[in-house]
């Protein structure tokens, strides 16, 4: 039995409520009239698409206009990495029963795209092969998704943004002139949904953009090819979605340089995720697979604080299990424990000189690091054995005096240094990291 807990979301004014609902983030100026909705991760096995939608989410700034994000939207499929464990959300808009277990999540959706504000919707896929408009092998023909812009109708009359196909062209553009290969070419397909006359196109009416269009909104599916890394296909949307804010006159800034090999590196490295009121803090990149005896308090649900909205944490037999998007990070195996408030500071000594250190922070240490002694506290340093000592505070603590196998990371930098009320046996406080290297 999967159990997920509340999530309280990293950005301001969310909350993500049990279950697994979906997360609408909103950047921008919320009272603008021309707001662009981004939906991923309405399939759970298309990375591509909710790893683009959340790092928007996190990584950019929109500095004039509007942006709504739903990085997340079948988050049980994103756990599963299962197309549609409820069946395929993405053929759900035209009918659906009360009775579907997705009903609550469609008709949610189906109120934020009626919002007047929003003037036009992406819905961000991987595809599979590559799509070309005329055969030329089984991985490149009309009938693959793989690297296409995807309209329903050249055209809709009376609306923003209504000359799809012309944007499109204009999105595909800006994509080729920024090509890792010329195998990945973009091209627009347009399904011709509203003939309704062929499977596909009666299968494509089912679709959130179809249902988009039907209530005057202007929509685009994104598909980037299943044959590329997530990184590459995460290159190719944020390129596609930059384009279409640029089209829409929305500024905006992002915290990293647009090629594959940064993007690699953020998605993989630039999360984390903190516990319990930030009184724990875990850096994600190269975490070991299992965390053993982690600080869980007794008679309380576990609440996090993380650094992408396509990761959770849920309880399964008795353990805690870090998901991001549909990646496995950690297992933390619970050490249940008495809690106490410590709102203050440990001067360490890091290397020669005293530093003022929050619980819940990532100190860096070349050489050695002291935690003075405090009436307060019980220092344990996790993996450091010293029999003479049951306090650890006060102690010059170098990395060769710490088993390499408790460190949290698979690099064996990274140690928890646990800190316990001193006059109460295992009352828990908090703990920060050591990071020896830098």
């Amino acid at each position: 039995m999967l159990r997920l807990f509340s999530i309280f979301i990293l950005f301001t004014g969310l909350v993500f409520a049990d279950g697994f609902d979906f997360t609408l983030i909103k950047k921008g100026q919320q009272d603008d009239n021309n707001t662009l909705f981004i939906v991923g991760g309405i399939q759970g096995d298309e990375p591509g698409g909710f790893m683009a939608a959340s790092l928007l989410s996190t990584h950019y700034d929109i500095k004039k206009g509007s942006v709504w994000i739903v990085p997340n939207f079948n988050f049980y499929s994103i756990i599963k990495s299962n197309r549609g464990p409820n069946g395929d959300m993405n053929r759900k808009f035209a009918k659906l029963s009360n009775n579907d277990p997705d009903f609550h999540s469609i008709d949610r959706m189906k109120k934020i795209i009626k919002e007047k504000n929003i003037k036009m919707i992406v819905n961000l896929h991987d595809g599979s092969g590559f799509y070309r408009k005329k055969y030329v092998d089984k991985q490149h023909r009309p009938s693959k998704w793989g690297q296409a812009t995807i309209i329903d109708q050249a055209k809709v009359k009376g609306i923003a943004y209504g000359n799809l196909q012309e944007i499109a062209k204009k999105v595909d553009k800006h994509i080729n002139k920024n090509l890792l290969k010329k195998e990945h070419i973009f091209h627009t397909k347009n399904t011709k949904t509203h003939l309704k006359k062929t499977y596909e196109e009666k299968e494509m009416s089912k679709t959130l953009t179809y249902y988009a269009i039907g209530k005057g909104k202007a929509a685009f599916g994104n598909e980037s090819s299943k044959s590329l890394p997530v990184h590459e296909r995460v290159y190719y949307k944020l390129l596609a979605l930059e384009k279409f804010m640029d089209i829409m006159g929305i500024e905006y800034t992002r915290k990293f340089k647009l090629n594959a090999r940064e993007l690699k590196d953020v998605i993989d490295n630039d999360i984390y995720i903190s516990f319990n009121n930030k009184k724990i803090f875990i850096p994600l990149s190269r975490i070991r697979s299992h965390i053993t005896y982690f600080p869980v308090e007794k008679g309380a649900k576990i609440s996090f604080k993380p650094s992408s909205p396509v990761m959770t944490v849920i309880e399964e037999k008795g353990k805690y299990i870090v998901y991001y998007g549909n990646r496995r990070l950690t297992t933390l195996v619970p050490q249940y424990l008495e809690y106490d408030k410590f709102d203050g500071h440990l001067k360490v000594n890091v290397d020669g000189k005293v530093k003022n250190v929050t619980l819940g922070s990532l100190v860096k240490v070349k050489k050695y690091f002291n935690v003075q002694v405090d009436k307060r506290v019980r220092v344990n340093v996790i993996g450091y054995v010293n029999k003479k000592h049951k306090n650890e505070s006060g102690l010059n603590i170098r990395k060769k005096y710490i088993f390499k196998r408790y460190s949290i990371d698979k690099d064996g930098k990274r140690f928890r240094v646990e800190v316990y009320d001193r006059k109460v046996k295992n009352k828990f406080l908090g703990m920060f990291l050591v990071e020896f290297g830098a």
